[in-house]
């Protein structure tokens, strides 16, 4: 019996072999993707708060559950225009890692 080494290569779902490198640069991508989408829509929820904490802070109304309301109804707003661009993105990288897997 031989002793047991650890792959350097992994068998992909079409029988492609593909490096640890590969996989290593492949994973990080989809990671800066996951960044780069949530990025907008945690930005204006940021802004939204921004600004409702600055008219909280001039009108002296202190009550937590009014910056809410705002924030989600920008995030919803952010999400429906912003949703058709994500999911070109998605599936732009879903389609590019098929084509990866198919060769």
């Amino acid at each position: 019996m031989r002793p047991w080494t650890r792959p350097t290569r992994t068998e992909g779902p079409a029988g492609a072999s593909v490096n640890a490198a590969a996989l290593v640069r492949l994973a990080q991508e989809a990671l800066l993707l996951s960044v780069a989408l949530a990025l907008p829509i945690l930005g204006i929820a940021a802004i939204v708060g921004l600004v409702v904490a600055a008219l909280q802070a001039a009108t002296q109304i202190q009550d937590p559950t009014i910056a809410h309301l705002p924030r989600l109804l920008a995030v919803a707003t952010g999400l429906a225009v912003l949703g058709p661009w994500i999911g070109h993105e998605i599936a732009a990288f879903a389609s590019r890692m098929l084509l990866l897997a198919a060769r």
